[in-house]
């Protein structure tokens, strides 16, 4: 089986995810993911889609993470395995969509307007 490459996105996070047959190693940037994820909530996330189809053991999974925080890196990086799961096996798409695995979480961060300190809080209105 040749590598299967698949893309993830979460709020300005990308994560490019290589996926072969091997023994279960995930490697992010070049690192152990425990590494790589300190909180165990992150390394739980990232593992979600492959305890659900029980082939946490069956994959190699080597990551290319830039962008955004650890969680926002965490959940791109979910999304992507489990778009390189669907790949391998179109049955499985079912049980990973009803998980919420499938979707792409598109709430980003709102701009700053001009004359305001943030997007929507506004300076102390003065009456006189």
């Amino acid at each position: 089986m040749e590598a299967i490459n698949t893309i993830g996105r979460r709020k300005s996070a990308v994560a490019r995810v290589y996926l072969f047959e091997g023994k279960g190693k995930i490697s992010v940037n070049n690192k152990d993911y425990k590494e790589y994820f300190l909180s165990k909530t992150d390394q739980y996330m990232v593992m979600q889609p492959l305890n659900l189809l029980n082939v946490s053991d069956k994959y190699d999974i080597r990551a290319i993470l830039s962008g955004g925080g650890s969680r926002g890196q965490a959940e791109a990086l979910r999304l992507g395995i489990s778009r390189a799961l669907v790949k391998i096996n179109e049955e499985d798409k079912k049980a990973l969509k009803d998980e919420g695995f499938m979707k792409r979480d598109p709430r980003e961060v709102e701009r700053k307007k001009p004359g305001q300190p943030k997007a929507r809080k506004r300076f102390q209105f003065s009456k006189r």
